[in-house]
């Protein structure tokens, strides 16, 4: 299915769900790191196109102030990875979204700052209107799958502190900026493997040192 899909439909849920069902996810040990989840929801804009949330994080947090996320956090003890998410949803830009709206995983990323992350993909065509809460997003947005059907993405780049590639997506058009990994490593994973089916791997790419703390 191509990425500039006109609708968020029930024909693009089976796909999508059909997609991350036939995909061997990779898990990952956390030895030392912490557990964490990140919700992939799928809403719609205002012409029903199919689109991701992402997140500008609340300058005042204490982790990772002011960078670009996708909602979600810290696995508590006793939640699995899809409690998590849709916790975070809720409690970040207020959609309430069930059990029966994950449609699966993506491969669990390891950060440089001390995470285990495990990205959830979220149905969310009947969620209604997002209610970022302030407390935790300065701004969320809707960013239309379509986005990442472009010649540079992703883009590839490298630092003189590793000699492992950085991962970046160009946003201009849509929010004014290049997002990185660890979140556009986990945007361009849902890419490959939910939309287009390619178990593509996202682990090994490098994060910028600001995310590094």
């Amino acid at each position: 299915m191509p990425l500039r899909t006109p609708q968020l439909d029930e024909g693009l849920r089976e796909h999508v769900a059909g997609n991350l069902g036939g995909f061997r996810r990779r898990t990952l040990a956390l030895e030392g790191r912490r557990p964490a989840a990140v919700a992939l929801v799928l809403v719609g804009d205002a012409a029903q196109r199919p689109c991701f949330v992402l997140t500008r994080r609340a300058s005042q947090l204490k982790d990772h102030g002011g960078q670009w996320a996708l909602p979600g956090g810290s696995i508590d003890r006793g939640e699995t990875p899809e409690r998590t998410a849709l916790r975070e949803l809720e409690e970040e830009v207020g959609l309430s979204l069930s059990p029966r709206d994950v449609l699966g995983l993506l491969d669990d990323f390891p950060t440089r700052s001390g995470f285990v992350i495990t990205p959830v993909v979220v149905w969310g065509a009947d969620a209604g209107p997002m209610r970022p809460n302030p407390r935790e997003v300065a701004a969320a947005f809707q960013i239309p799958i379509a986005a990442l059907d472009r010649p540079d993405v992703p883009k590839l780049s490298q630092i003189p502190e590793s000699d492992r590639p950085l991962l970046s997506i160009p946003l201009q058009a849509e929010i004014g900026t290049t997002v990185h990994a660890p979140t556009a490593a986990i945007i361009f994973q849902l890419r490959e493997v939910a939309f287009l089916g390619r178990p593509t791997r996202v682990a090994h790419y490098e994060q910028p040192v600001f995310a590094w703390r």
